[in-house]
């Protein structure tokens, strides 16, 4: 300790003999290169520390090497401008602007810490399988709440740093508080927005859409493949994107073909005659499911829903995996029902009927003529 002394005096003796316009930028100078020490050592000190604890902060002190570094360069220089030979007008204006940089610099941190929160939340869940119902709910969550929260600190940041400055410093409270004049013309102006968060953030805990979903909205049928901030973008099936409002999930209804489950099970309605063999379809029905890669063993069923003037309804159910899986499965069933009646039970086809011995009848009579 008293060995610093002896520097203290010979570093302010050295700078005692430099020219006046040349004290400032040595000081600067100086202050950069402590705050460059400092930040190295600090960083090696945390990662010798946290090599063995917590992925979170070990992460977070590797990543945010830059902005921390920015920080603590911000900080020496606001002390050596205190110290150099400036003006109280230029002392107070230079500090001001180091204040904003490091108030900048935090919510950078900060939204580098939700970043990293996220992913090792998320490390231990996995969409790439088949039963991934689990995932893409936290997943959904995980997303739609680190936006919010990104949302958050922008705003809080940004109100920070405006009520740094007299001139605007009603709006930095305004848009910490919500209050005031500027408050309500801002809240007014980013309503349709902030309806969009509040609505994201209901989504995120209730989930009545997740992430791969399969939903029928607009009458189209697709996939949610992005949940962002304020919007949500459905993958459709021929691979066009539509794209809607958060609140639209809130108002209006729709259908959620992956709610609870993935599985569905598929509809295949078949025309027929009157003399198709109820049975023998039945038979076949099975025959095509249990060969189907796509049929998932659950349900397989053939029931006459419906009487028409000219044709009998019968309806195919079988079970499949997902939504997809349950499409093309409806249409095999199709596909091969058809070909089994063509080939081997044609008169099972629709057709029309006419009664010739009437019509013949009708014609050996004499006309009343």
């Amino acid at each position: 300790m008293t060995d610093a002394w002896p520097v203290a005096e010979g570093a302010a003796a050295w700078l005692a003999g430099l020219p006046p316009w040349l004290v400032s930028p040595s000081l600067m100078t100086i202050a950069v290169v402590v705050a460059l020490m400092v930040h190295a050592a600090g960083v090696a000190l945390a990662r010798r520390l946290l090599k063995s604890r917590d992925a979170f902060w070990r992460s977070l002190v590797i990543r945010t090497r830059r902005p921390s570094r920015l920080a603590l360069i911000a900080v020496g220089l606001a002390v050596a401008a205190g110290i150099a030979p400036l003006s109280p007008e230029q002392a107070t204006l230079f500090r001001h602007g180091m204040l904003i940089l490091v108030i900048l610099l935090m919510g950078w941190i900060s939204l580098s810490g939700l970043d990293i929160g996220a992913a090792l939340y998320l490390r231990g869940f996995k969409v790439d399988v088949e039963d991934n119902l689990v995932a893409r709910k936290h997943l959904t969550q995980v997303r739609i709440l680190k936006r919010a929260l990104a949302t958050f600190v922008v705003i809080m940041t940004v109100g920070l740093a405006l009520m740094t400055i007299g001139g605007v410093r009603q709006w930095g409270i305004s848009l910490l508080a919500a209050g005031g004049a500027a408050g309500i013309i801002l809240g007014l102006a980013l309503q349709p927005l902030l309806t969009n968060l509040i609505a994201g953030i209901i989504i995120a805990t209730t989930q009545p859409i997740r992430l791969e979903d399969a939903v029928i909205v607009e009458g189209e049928w697709g996939w949610v493949e992005e949940i962002n901030a304020t919007y949500v973008v459905v993958r459709l099936w021929d691979w066009r994107r539509m794209v809607l409002p958060l609140t639209y999930f809130m108002q209006t209804p729709f259908q959620n073909w992956t709610r609870e489950s993935a599985s569905l099970i598929g509809t295949a309605m078949v025309y027929v005659d009157y003399a198709a063999p109820v049975e023998a379809m039945r038979a076949r029905l099975e025959d095509i499911a249990r060969a189907s890669p796509l049929w998932d063993g659950k349900v397989v069923s053939l029931q006459v829903t419906d009487l028409k003037e000219r044709t009998m309804e019968v309806r195919c159910l079988a079970s499949a995996r997902n939504a997809s899986q349950a499409f093309d499965l409806r249409c095999l069933i199709r596909e091969e029902m058809v070909n089994f009646l063509k080939a081997e039970h044609p008169q099972a086809l629709p057709r029309d009927r006419i009664d010739l011995r009437a019509d013949l009848d009708a014609a050996d009579r004499p006309s009343p003529v």
